[in-house]
């Protein structure tokens, strides 16, 4: 359950999409508190997951809308706040880890260069301190030789190596609030426990809000504090992620019954079955 300090508070988000096929809707009517914990959010592609985080931050693409009965953090009204008051927040005080890195780095600014600007923009800082600082996040997220790989471009490093980066420079700041959409996808398991190490010291020590967006149900169901089950821009239901193998909703259940179990019974993994009454409730 959330802790009594609510950092964030959603009702009623839709996020839409105008296409030449007419109006998509991404995320249809969703309602969850965070506080300084750990919130999970599930489910296929294409169910929300990643449209809910980015309209927290007004991310969403020029075809897109955002309209929510109430988006605040902290006592902001985030959807009222004007552009710049937006900019001074995202980065400093919500910070968004992209599931993606390879495109969300600047593909011509050295990756030290681009997490010492983090820090610049946001702290009354020197570039020699910005510097160090960036460095220490480098070695913070097990990265070997941080001096090189502070003044190698994004194209040079690998997949797992540029989550790392972008994790880095999403930390930097010491945010409020982090919302991470997939941040271990391309990690080997040994960095991905160092990583979300470093996320969960974030959350206890600091008091840091985190949403943790993600496909893998165990990662969530041990890591997390709660969980929201999204399926078509909806939320199935909400639970305490230690009761998520328990789940009694059967798009859970369907979620949970395909993954593999190296003891499980079946010769070939169930097939989910949709049911069309769900996104009506």
């Amino acid at each position: 359950m959330p802790e009594d300090k609510s950092l964030l508070s959603v009702e009623n988000l839709r996020v839409s999409f105008d296409t030449p096929k007419g109006v998509v809707e991404a995320v249809r009517g969703i309602d969850f508190e965070l506080g300084q914990e750990r919130l999970g959010i599930v489910g296929e592609s294409g169910s929300g997951k990643s449209q809910t985080g980015r309209a927290i931050l007004r991310l969403i693409s020029g075809n897109g809308r955002i309209d929510a009965g109430r988006m605040e953090f902290d006592g902001i009204d985030l959807l009222g706040a004007s552009e710049r008051r937006m900019r001074s927040i995202r980065g400093n005080r919500i910070s968004m880890i992209m599931q993606d890195p390879q495109y969300s780095l600047n593909p011509v600014m050295t990756v030290g260069f681009q997490i010492a600007e983090a820090y610049l923009v946001h702290a009354n800082a020197t570039k020699q301190e910005a510097r160090d600082r960036a460095l220490d996040m480098l070695e913070t997220v097990r990265i070997r030789e941080p001096e090189k790989v502070y003044h190698l471009y994004p194209h040079e490093v690998s997949g797992g190596m540029g989550q790392r980066i972008m994790i880095a420079m999403m930390l930097i700041p010491e945010p409020d609030l982090m919302i991470a959409d997939e941040p271990t996808s391309a990690l080997d398991v040994t960095v991905q426990l160092q990583v979300l190490a470093l996320l969960d010291d974030m959350v206890t020590q600091r008091g840091m809000g985190l949403i943790f967006i993600s496909h893998d149900l165990n990662l969530v169901a041990s890591f997390c504090d709660r969980v929201l089950v999204m399926y078509g821009g909806r939320i199935m239901e909400t639970l305490d992620a230690k009761d998520l193998h328990s789940a009694q909703h059967p798009y859970t259940r369907g979620l949970l019954e395909c993954l593999p179990q190296l003891d499980g019974s079946h010769e070939q993994l169930p097939v989910l079955q949709r049911d069309p009454a769900w996104l009506d409730t």
